[in-house]
């Protein structure tokens, strides 16, 4: 009897994960397809590759994704990161600070960035959605205004954050690994991790419920700015060189279309970190098995917009299907 009840149990445990995470299935389908037309795919140098190139989302993807869940969004993410990548590297280029200056100067212009955004949201009431794409044009236009002219040579110094190693891993993925800790901690340990998903369900009931639904938002605002900016030094410490006008475009999108592939609900409420590792992973390895294919880059384009129309319908339907 024990052991037929197990069998029983097994199955539909396994059945119920991946019903609340269809992508899973959908990744590992995609990986297979990779490896058997490529044969490289799932060779440790590419993996490692892959895990670095999505770091840098990962570390944006986890705050949007609380925020989001918050009922909020920011699509100021990819400017934020341009310009914290060229504050980073101004810092550490022509102005010869430290690695560590240069790293927190940018973190503060990002949370600058993102404590505007949580103002105007939060506070005064604004629609995230025109606030954050109007400061996606002028964090946009400041970023070139201040850095008219392409930064390169940081110095072997800054070259540190995006080339380390930790324990044999490199240093963005270390960090990514933190932060998808951190947010999955925070949101099942910690009651402003419960009010998350109480400010997205219902606001209202949220505020006659006694929890602050300004604070709580804003500090996310703040958080995401932050992130943003680290991500655009790391980036700007990989590549030795940062531009204004190009760097981060379309990271808004992208980061967007992985947190929503990832299940999180963009009306608020819903969604889960082990959700957005899998969009991460997801777009990580779709980009890299496309491009081992040598598949034209318009076609990738096209690719990672289907993927983000899937996203949102995942978004959509998934909430209901998993009551």
């Amino acid at each position: 009897m024990t052991t037929l009840t197990a069998a029983r149990v097994m199955p539909y445990g396994r059945l119920t994960a991946v019903r609340r995470h269809p992508l899973l299935a959908v990744l590992a389908v995609m990986v297979l397809v990779f490896q058997l037309t490529t044969g490289s795919f799932l060779d440790a140098g590419n993996l490692r590759g892959i895990a670095t190139d999505a770091a840098t989302l990962a570390i944006v993807a986890v705050p949007l994704a609380l925020l989001v869940i918050s009922g909020y969004l920011d699509l100021s993410v990819g400017s934020t990161l341009a310009l914290g990548g060229l504050v980073a590297g101004w810092l550490a280029g022509p102005q010869h600070q430290s690695p560590v200056v240069a790293v927190l100067g940018a973190l503060v212009v990002g949370g600058a960035v993102g404590a505007v955004n949580g103002l105007l949201c939060c506070y005064l009431g604004l629609s995230p959605f025109i606030v954050t794409l109007g400061m996606l044009t002028a964090v946009r236009g400041l970023a070139q205004q201040l850095f008219p002219l392409p930064l390169s040579g940081f110095g072997s110094g800054f070259a540190w954050l995006g080339g380390s190693r930790v324990a044999g891993i490199d240093a963005p993925v270390v960090i990514a690994v933190l932060a998808l800790v951190a947010g999955a901690l925070f949101l099942a340990l910690t009651p402003a991790g419960r009010h998350v998903y109480a400010i997205g369900v219902n606001r209202e009931a949220a505020y006659l419920s006694g929890i602050n639904v300004r604070r709580t938002p804003f500090a996310l605002f703040v958080v995401t700015g932050v992130a943003a900016a680290l991500a655009g030094a790391i980036k700007a410490s990989v590549l030795d060189s940062v531009v204004a006008g190009t760097s981060g475009a379309g990271f808004e999108l992208t980061v967007l279309t992985a947190v929503l592939l990832g299940g999180v609900a963009l009306t608020g409420g819903s969604g889960s970190v082990f959700g957005v590792l899998l969009g991460v992973l997801f777009l990580g390895c779709l980009q890299n098995g496309l491009t081992l294919l040598n598949v034209p880059t318009f076609w990738q384009q096209m690719a990672q917009g289907t993927a983000l129309v899937a996203g949102a319908a995942l978004a959509f339907f998934g909430p209901r299907t998993t009551r």
